[in-house]
């Protein structure tokens, strides 16, 4: 039997020695570590993969807690790629963490070198970094997947894997895939709901609209949840499947 640690031989009853390797091997750029980015940072940093970085310049607060796997009483208040690289170390100590407590945007974005990386998941719902995303993965060719919307959704079972041009439904889909096949990309990897947005009750909403702001999307422990795990599902088997 080959010598692969008690944490990873579950895993390599699946993907073989080799797949772990691979897994161990890689280097995977994460954006946003929120609802659905935590939960895919959790999935990669178990399945053994061996440089994670994390992009992300929130903290924790209180209405993380009905959905993001990294918030809990204790870490409000704190960056989330810090308590998001802690929980990784604890999980995989050989794993190595690369945190970058920013929002990333066009100021910003010459401090990420997509070409240091095997892979890029988007877990972000600004859409221009969105775009920019896409447009430096596709010059460093580098395979990457995006998450479209998954706020005011209930049915998780309605997610999935496709292409861009095959989304329909989301809106933030909708736009971007306008806005990608303006800037010549027009297939992108991408998870998805066909689930038709709930309407959020306002009267729960806990801060403050007075300034003209829109009320944020609601969610569900549930789909942002699942869509990570999708993501990160594509993400591992992309890896192994590159090894082979």
């Amino acid at each position: 039997m080959e010598n692969i640690k008690p944490e990873l031989s579950r895993t390599a009853m699946l993907v073989g020695g080799d797949g772990v390797r691979a897994l161990m091997g890689a280097r995977v750029a994460l954006f946003g570590v929120g609802g659905v980015g935590g939960h895919i940072a959790e999935a990669l940093a178990r399945a053994g993969v061996g440089t994670i970085a994390l992009i992300d310049g929130d903290t924790v607060s209180l209405s993380n807690i009905n959905r993001q796997i990294i918030a809990t009483h204790t870490t409000v208040g704190r960056p989330k790629v810090e308590v998001m690289a802690e929980r990784i170390t604890d999980i995989n100590p050989d794993c190595r963490v690369i945190p970058y407590n920013i929002f990333y945007s066009a100021e910003n974005a010459d401090i990420i070198d997509f070409a240091d990386f095997d892979y890029i998941a988007d877990a972000i719902d600004t859409v221009t970094s969105k775009l920019i995303i896409a447009i430096r993965a596709r010059d460093a060719g580098v395979p990457m997947i995006s998450a479209m919307g998954t706020g005011n959704k209930v049915d998780p079972t309605r997610l999935e894997l496709t292409d861009i041009s095959k989304t329909d439904t989301c809106p933030l889909a909708r736009v971007m895939r306008r806005e990608l096949k303006a800037r010549g990309i027009n297939h992108m990897n991408v998870v998805f709901s066909r689930e038709p947005a709930a309407t959020p009750i306002a009267e729960f909403y806990d801060g403050d609209l007075s300034d003209g702001r829109r009320l944020p999307p609601a969610s569900l422990a549930t789909v942002p949840a699942a869509a990570g795990l999708i993501i990160a599902s594509k993400i591992i088997s992309d890896i192994v499947k590159a090894e082979k």
